[in-house]
């Protein structure tokens, strides 16, 4: 019998302890191309921590991440250029701009003009936000802020934190469309979410126990 191809994103047997605690215990999951795995279960069950694991902050005691068969600390580059990691807090600077925000964070990773920076928050909403310090944007508007800049980076892999959270129902329409728009054009998702998806595309499911 032949071996199973890899996967886009290959996560086999992770084990994280955080003192005494073992946080994931041998999770594995696995994400190919048009594809959306929404992780959930309750607080603190980890959901977080694999996330960051995934995108290479943390460093697991036990087991692997590959990406197209290679493990991530070995195609670093080629990993971090095909990946964006939206974290639950939007990580904003409050003293700069949407604009600017966007200008600095997009482009340590690709250039950018500041048109298409500005068609980007065209596209989440907050185009009117472009010159307003993120300080005063409100909750809804800064995450909406933060879904431009992963639109912005041009990334095939996203890892999302509980995007929804702040979102009015316009917002949590746009960020369905967002998602299914992603998958449909080949790219890859993995998302943190306490609630179901109400997305147009086959959703996979992976439960974090405690």
């Amino acid at each position: 019998m032949s071996e199973r191809a890899p996967a886009g994103l290959d996560v086999d047997s992770l084990h994280i302890w955080r003192g005494d605690r073992h946080v994931l215990q041998g999770v594995s999951l696995s994400v190919n191309p048009g594809e959306l795995l929404h992780v959930w279960g309750p607080n603190g069950t980890g959901k977080t921590t694999l996330l960051r694991v995934v995108c290479g902050l943390l460093r697991p005691e036990q087991g692997t991440v590959t990406w197209l068969g290679h493990p991530i600390d070995r195609v670093r580059a080629e990993y971090q250029s095909a990946m964006t990691f939206a974290a639950h807090e939007t990580a904003l600077k409050s003293d700069l701009t949407a604009l600017e925000n966007l200008r600095y964070t997009v482009g340590l990773k690709r250039a950018v003009s500041d048109q298409k920076l500005l068609d980007y928050l065209a596209q989440t909403g907050v185009s009117g936000c472009a010159d307003l310090p993120a300080k005063v944007l409100s909750a809804g508007q800064r995450r909406r802020v933060a879904m431009a800049r992963v639109l912005a980076v041009n990334a095939r892999l996203w890892l999302l934190d509980e995007p929804y959270t702040n979102l009015d129902g316009n917002g949590a329409k746009l960020m369905a469309n967002l998602l299914e728009n992603h998958v449909k054009n080949a790219g890859f998702v993995v998302i943190v979410a306490h609630h179901e998806l109400d997305v147009a595309v086959n959703i996979r499911r992976l439960e974090l126990a405690s």
